[in-house]
């Protein structure tokens, strides 16, 4: 075996060694090995047509990734989140590009209109990494990301769409904009046409052989048959690989066929940014080093600025509109992939030099997105000076509260369970992390202080220890925050009753074995509530209906477990 072939795995694995610390995505450290391996760095290979055609494969595999997110049940329950948000961000990003590459670039304005909506997408792939490694999934912030990105993979449908008006000489807006309609419409009826009533029947006869090669084979098939004909009506081959992956997203079998094709994809997606790393003329980008730099900087601050704007037009919190548009801030895979796909296609919207400075500056703002995010929190850490004063002047008043509840977090269920209280002129204190919630509630005639519910000294600050203080509710959002402020309460207070929300009853379960008295699951209780007007209406007497629900709730739900198929709903 050549040893270049050495060196070249031994380059990947560092390079996945350190920037996996750094908490940057994997497919970097392959692009970066690309360039090291290339023609412009230590010329371990060339690119020939055994790269180019791996290269291709990736291209159609990272087509169907994308493909294979976009589900249409997924997309219309979360409809508003996503329609309302994610529209409004791309849309802002793209209006605030668009007047500077106009200024600054010689390009047609198709050219410009593309760039702009290709540098408003963000990184999938390292942006929900960040959110797991973070624990930020489950939060607000976590769900508006991860709405954003789903509407971002959305827009890729009308973008591949434009690529055959990209392709012609003239350009005429009327008829372009129908174009991009009538393929868009035609794509999404043709995959829930195709998807439920030729795809599921074909991949259930399959899957009855027990065969993960004859199912494996199948996908790999339904990929290269929609590339080939799509390459064969004129189009993008990417566009039959993202059109197969909707395809399949529609199926019954979408989450085994994430499981089967997983493995391949991330091999196939390695070599597909490998090559690309290898194609990169690392001498244009020497020559307009300074152009790169200052593009990466000028994207990172639109995308925040106009990221920003939006989430506090949507009235999130400052925090989270912060952080979101941090982690948003960065170019994407998308644009990385539309660029190679225009260039292999011959389409020349934009000069062939030009994609290479674009593609630098992609790959540059997802490298910083890490490091912007670690400085965020250091800055939130290192700023005591500026927390306590705030704290101080929020908190104006808290020594003459003696209350009998904690409240533990004042989102909806935290201001519902004060109001209560309130009502029954029960003396409670209620803490929360938000400003902006602390500055409301105490507006709204709240007994809300601003301070850490996983803080011991906070907690006693707030008369945790003290007899008075008989009962702690834990309403807070994240389950990891949660768990870790009912250890603080145990560790303070061991005897007094903790109350806690939780979304199911994995979380309540857990929350039940670190000591708390009673934990109501949202998702069972609603149900629970439901059935009972039902039963009402029907005519069950009220006595036998609650003793129903009783023996519902008896042994932490315990009669549940057979009657739920999904323990985490």
């Amino acid at each position: 075996m050549s040893i270049s072939v050495l060196i070249f795995f031994a380059i990947v694995f560092a390079l996945v060694f350190v920037l996996r610390i750094a908490r940057v995505g994997a497919l970097v450290a392959f692009l970066l090995a690309g360039i090291l391996s290339g023609p412009f760095g230590l010329n371990l290979f060339q690119v020939n047509e055994t790269w180019t055609f791996l290269g291709d494969l990736g291209i159609l595999f990272l087509w169907f990734n994308i493909g294979l997110e976009i589900n249409m049940k997924r997309l219309w329950q979360m409809r508003r989140t996503i329609f309302g948000f994610g529209a409004a961000q791309v849309l802002m990003v793209a209006v605030m590009l668009f007047p500077i590459l106009v200024g600054i670039t010689p390009w047609s304005i198709m050219g410009v209109i593309t760039v702009s909506l290709l540098m408003a997408m963000s990184s999938t792939s390292e942006d929900m990494q960040l959110l797991t490694d973070r624990n930020q999934l489950n939060t607000n912030m976590g769900h508006q990301t991860f709405s954003i990105l789903l509407f971002q993979d959305l827009l890729s449908i009308p973008l591949l769409a434009m690529l055959p008006v990209l392709a012609g000489r003239s350009f005429n807006l009327g008829a372009a904009v129908i174009d991009v309609f009538v393929t868009t419409v035609t794509l999404i009826f043709g995959v829930v046409v195709v998807g439920r009533f030729i795809l599921n029947p074909l991949i259930k006869r399959v899957s009855k052989l027990k065969s993960h090669e004859a199912f494996l084979l199948v996908v790999m098939l339904n990929i290269v048959l929609w590339a080939v004909i799509m390459d064969l009506l004129g189009l993008p081959a990417g566009l039959g690989a993202f059109l197969a992956g909707m395809l399949m997203s529609e199926t019954i079998y979408s989450h085994q066929i994430r499981a089967e094709i997983g493995p391949y994809a991330l091999l196939f997606l390695s070599l597909f940014f490998i090559s690309l790393g290898m194609g990169l003329n690392i001498n244009i980008l020497w020559a307009n080093w300074y152009i790169v730099l200052l593009g990466m900087v000028g994207l990172v601050c639109v995308k925040f600025i106009a990221l920003f704007m939006v989430a506090r037009v949507r009235n999130v919190g400052v925090n989270d509109a912060r952080l979101i548009a941090l982690m948003l801030s960065q170019g994407g895979e998308f644009a990385l992939l539309m660029f190679q796909t225009m260039k292999t296609s011959g389409i020349s919207a934009v000069p062939p030099e030009h994609q290479e400075i674009l593609t630098a500056i992609i790959i540059l703002s997802i490298i910083s997105t890490p490091f912007l995010l670690a400085i965020h929190d250091k800055i939130g850490r290192s700023a005591k000076w500026f927390a306590k004063s705030r704290q101080k002047q929020l908190n104006a008043g808290a020594a003459a509260v003696q209350p009998v509840v904690m409240i533990c977090g004042f989102g909806r269920v935290g201001q519902i369970i004060a109001y209560v209280l309130g009502v029954r002129k029960i003396p409670y204190v209620a803490l929360d992390l938000s400003v902006n919630a602390v500055m409301l509630g105490r507006e709204s005639g709240y007994n809300v202080f601003y301070g850490d519910s996983t803080n011991a000294s906070v907690l006693r600050e707030f008369g945790l220890g003290n007899r008075r203080l008989r009962a702690v509710v834990i309403a807070l959002d994240n389950s990891n925050t949660a768990r870790n402020a009912v250890l603080t309460v145990k560790s303070i207070a061991p005897k007094v009753k903790i109350f806690a929300r939780a979304r199911n009853l994995t979380e309540s379960r857990v929350m039940i074995k670190e000591g708390v008295q009673e934990v109501w699951p949202e998702t069972i209780e609603s149900s629970l509530m439901l059935a009972r007007g039902v039963l009402g209406q029907l005519g069950i007497p009220d006595d036998v209906v609650l003793k129903l629900l009783g023996e519902m709730r008896s042994e932490n739900y315990s009669e549940l477990d057979n009657a739920l198929t999904d323990q985490h709903n």
